[in-house]
């Protein structure tokens, strides 16, 4: 499995969003520092979740860090993320 597959597979099972959109942003950051060669180091993820009900932007980036511990410990070097309430993603519409 890709990175972005792990990364799909434990937001999934720990969140249950309604909506989930992980992209590998990794090509942009070729040459950079932290940015390996291969790619799969930089991720940008939208994800609508009721798990976010009642949390503020930290505690939803908190779930989100907890979750993907072990690909931010190793492969992952950047990950910026959308979290939204299904409310707030319906509203953005």
């Amino acid at each position: 499995m890709t990175v972005a597959d792990d990364i799909r597979v434990k937001l999934e099972a720990a969140l249950e969003p309604a909506q989930l959109e992980v992209k590998d942003e990794s090509h942009l950051h070729k040459g950079h520092a932290g940015a390996p060669e291969g790619g799969e180091s930089h991720f940008r993820l939208r994800i609508v979740s009721a798990a976010f009900d009642g949390l503020n932007r930290v505690a939803r980036q908190r779930l989100v860090n907890h979750a993907l511990r072990e690909e931010l410990a190793g492969p992952v070097h950047a990950l910026a993320m959308t979290t939204l309430t299904p409310q707030e993603a319906k509203e953005a519409e």
